[in-house]
């Protein structure tokens, strides 16, 4: 499946509900007026992208057609399309570098898919001819263990892991250790979700930080917050959460195709400036991709 078709797929309970409400709104009128830009405001609120995103998406195309005395909503939607894309094509870097070494420190609350999210990139980062390892440093629940060396061993990578209870450090301490003598080029770690706790948790992440840090003074570090796409605004309000506790470099958006919130991708761009490099659009290790602005803009407003 090409990349556009992975994406309008994915995206088709998204389209079919809020983006056809915000469709409804030009196609119940022909001219801008209050009553339309309040609509659109509202629509956008509803779908998901967030009431300061809706408020300043509306202001500038309002602005740019009061200016050039457009008053024709077809124009207008034009006007629209451009923002929501315009905002989904701020920089995305690579999570991974080719000939460096990548450390990617995984973030994000349980249930949000950060296990499997971790598994699937290990398999398509080892079918890519790296050599991956993974390090187990959710520590806290046997379940989270053992899920991820399920993955692990379905995708043929080198997993580490100490028992339950064990220190999240010393996991990562080792899993460096077993990096460095692999001359391996991809460390994948796992990290505890208890964002209830920040205290604790920004103390963890500063200490698996720190360990990294000296650990691989050289490579590429990225810190990844995994959100489950279909909890809409609540994504939005853990990438606040946890935007305060770790330096965030991206989101891994997983769970778009159970969703009819895949506007949650335009609040989190224009309101934390954070970029998504990942998306998952289902249960099987091959659907998790790169993230690709123009083709999911394209596949949210079903252009072909």
């Amino acid at each position: 499946m090409g990349l556009f078709d992975f994406f309008k797929t994915g995206l088709k309970k998204t389209r079919e509900g809020s983006m056809d409400e915000i469709g409804g709104v030009f196609r119940n009128y022909t001219e801008a007026s209050d009553d339309f830009y309040d609509e659109l405001e509202e629509a956008m609120i509803l779908a998901d992208m967030g009431m300061e995103t809706a408020t300043d998406i509306v202001s500038r195309i309002r602005k740019k057609a009061e200016t050039e005395k457009i008053r024709s909503t077809g124009a207008v939607f034009e006007m629209f399309r451009k923002e929501i894309a315009d905002i989904l094509r701020s920089e995305n870097p690579d999570a991974i570098i080719r000939r460096m070494t990548n450390v990617l420190l995984v973030i994000g609350v349980n249930g949000a898919g950060k296990t499997t999210t971790i598994g699937k990139m290990a398999h398509q980062f080892k079918a890519d001819g790296m050599d991956v390892v993974v390090a187990a440093a959710d520590t806290f629940r046997a379940a989270a263990i053992d899920q991820l060396r399920v993955w692990a061993e379905r995708a043929g990578v080198t997993f580490v892991a100490h028992d339950e209870g064990s220190d999240p450090g010393a996991v990562v301490y080792d899993a460096a250790d077993i990096t460095h003598s692999k001359w391996a080029n991809c460390l994948l770690v796992d990290t505890a979700g208890r964002l209830q706790n920040k205290k604790n948790l920004m103390e963890e992440l500063r200490k698996i930080n720190r360990i990294l840090e000296n650990a691989f003074p050289t490579a590429h570090r990225e810190v990844l917050l995994v959100l489950d796409a279909t909890t809409g605004q609540n994504a939005l309000s853990q990438a606040k959460l946890f935007k305060e506790v770790a330096p965030i470099s991206g989101i891994v958006l997983t769970k778009m195709d159970g969703s009819a919130k895949g506007g949650v991708v335009v609040g989190i761009m224009n309101e934390l400036h954070i970029p998504v490099k990942y998306i998952g659009f289902g249960e099987g290790i091959e659907d998790l991709r790169k993230f690709d602005p123009d083709a999911f803009a394209a596949a949210l407003f079903d252009e072909e």
